[in-house]
Order: structure tokens, then sequence, then C-alpha cells
């Protein structure tokens, strides 16, 4: 799994997200044995909890680790300038190199919000005046959109690293770029879609060899490097990029 935060140095943890807290979220960990604590480019903390821990053991950590958490905001301040939420007219996939535009058309009385694509237009129709039912709908459309690029590149890619895999997901992940499970589905995050193609590539190869080695042992590197030799600075590289996904996606 390849992470995207900044993560106070304890154990890592998988996916399976949980409820809220007052000023961060709190994900469930099956795997996790102590707390660890993640500060997101654009400022959102994610504390990853083993089963069963107190709300009020989660805040003492937060509160013990403040200063932390602060410094590490601090530090992503000084690339990832905040940006005003505004919904999209233009929106660029330099992964698959294609350029839309989009159209707003509202419908009185309509209660949701419907997409149709066609000549690098995406139209929205229905009830456009609600950002955040756009918003979902510019996601449901992303989502076919990275379904479509991503299954054959992967299926290629498996068979050139001669690693198989069993299904491949679609998600808007807010912790990782891709990971893959120990059953053989990969997931992937539609925020690749913003990513350069070099990019998207090795992360699809990063997560095929986690299919030999479900770890980051040096065998797992020198696996990955066999098919992509500059994955160290392919890697750092997809760590900051993070800052080509734009706002209004709400990922941070």
């Amino acid at each position: 799994m390849l992470d995207t935060a900044r993560q106070l140095p304890l154990f890592e943890a998988n996916q399976n997200e949980s409820g809220q807290a007052p000023g961060f979220s709190v994900r469930v960990s099956p795997r996790a044995k102590r707390l660890s604590i993640k500060v997101f480019p654009r400022g959102r903390v994610e504390v990853v909890v083993p089963r069963r821990t107190s709300a009020r053991t989660v805040r003492n950590f937060v509160e013990e680790n403040r200063d932390w958490i602060d410094r590490a905001r601090l530090s992503f301040g000084e690339t990832y300038t905040p940006e005003v939420f505004r919904l999209p007219v233009e929106i660029h996939l330099p992964a698959i190199d294609l350029q839309v535009s989009v159209r707003y058309r509202p419908e009185v009385g309509s209660k949701d919000v419907r997409y149709r694509f066609s000549q690098a237009i995406v139209t929205l129709s229905g009830n456009t005046n609600n950002e955040q039912l756009c918003v979902k709908a510019l996601k449901r459309w992303l989502a076919g959109v990275a379904r479509r690029a991503f299954e054959p590149q992967l299926q290629s890619l498996s068979l050139l690293t001669d690693v198989p895999f069993k299904k491949m997901h679609i998600r808007l992940q807010r912790t990782c770029w891709g990971s893959r499970s120990s059953s053989g589905t990969i997931s992937l995050n539609l925020s690749l879609l913003f990513l350069d193609p070099a990019l998207t590539r090795y992360l699809l190869i990063h997560e095929l060899c986690h299919g030999r080695h479900m770890n980051h042992s040096k065998r797992f590197w020198k696996l990955v490097s066999q098919f992509e030799p500059n994955y160290r600075q392919l890697d750092r590289r997809l760590g900051e990029s993070w800052r080509d996904v734009p706002t209004w996606l709400g990922v941070y």
C-alpha cells in the first residue's frame, strides 16, 4: 500500500474506516497494535486505532502529539496553499491525456444530478445548484473513466510482471494511491487520473508486486526494480503528487 500522508512513526494500518471524532477522523484497523496519526496535505488528521480503543484514549493520544500535528500541518502548508472550493468548468486528466469541459444545466424541481459525457464535454443536469450533488456526479463519471483506463493497463502489466490479480476496484481512497488485498484484489484511487502517466504505471507495478511480497522488504523492492528501475524517484514524486489533485474532489 502506498500512503500519501505524513505519519507519526508508530505502526502501519490498513483501510477499514470508522467514525469521526472532534477535530480528526478515526480509522479502526484490525492489524493495528498501537495508535498512530496521519496528517494529510491539506490538513486533515486521521488517527488509526486498534479495535476496542476508547474515545478517551484517542483524545488523549491526539493531545499528547498535538505539537507534532501542528508541525506537520505547518510543513504541508508551505506547499499546499489553501484553495477556495469551486466547481470545475474544465477538467484535465494527464494520466490519459484527456481535457474536458464541464457544463451545468439546472432543472427546476430535480432532486438529483445526472451526468452525460460526449465529445469531450461532461454535462451535469438536474439540481446543479447543489454543489455536493455535482461533485458526486463527477466522481461517478471519473470512476468509470478510471476503470476503462486502468484495467487494460493493469492486465498488460500483470502479464509483464507475471503476477496475477483477481479483481480491480476503483475508489476515492483517502489514505493511499492504491492497495492490494491478500485475496488478490487491487484497489486504485480514481485520483490517479490527475497524475503523470509514468506515476500511474509505477503505482500499478508497485501493487502488482505486492502479490509476491505483501510488505516493503528488500525482496519486494528488488522485484519492483526489475520492471521500473527508476522506482525511487517515482515513489518520491508520487508522495508529493497530491498537489495535482483538485480541491473540488474533496480528498483533502
